[in-house]
């Protein structure tokens, strides 16, 4: 018998939210394009809040973090000290940093999630 997976906030090209066997798999996660990394950077921790609390999870619960910068060099300072800020103490998750060229040249920064269900 095969485990029954949940796709949320689903459209055509692809699901916000994918949950199998107790693991909530978040899509990438950006902010409004024209903001700096840091305001970017906030508001993409904002919605993964947000997306985890409507899969029945939340931010100590996280087991991965990809996170893209168009920018490692000019931004990676300034993305880790919001994302240093919102991470629970005792709770950082298994992750990993790159540069990409993300979907647009307004966006600075993109998250990618991996959680488990509480």
């Amino acid at each position: 018998m095969s485990t029954p997976i949940t796709r949320i906030e689903t459209e055509t090209r692809m699901s916000n939210i994918v949950i199998h066997n107790g693991v909530v798999h978040l899509a990438g996660v950006v902010g409004e394009p024209g903001g700096d990394v840091t305001s970017q950077t906030r508001e993409c921790l904002a919605e993964i809040e947000r997306l985890l609390a409507v899969a029945g999870s939340d931010k100590t619960r996280i087991l991965r973090a990809q996170i893209w910068l168009a920018d490692i060099n000019a931004d990676f300072k300034a993305m880790n000290a919001v994302w240093d800020a919102w991470v629970p103490a005792g709770h950082a998750p298994a992750r990993a940093t790159g540069e990409a060229k993300l979907a647009t040249p307004d966006y600075l920064v993109e998250i990618i999630i991996t959680a488990a269900q509480a």
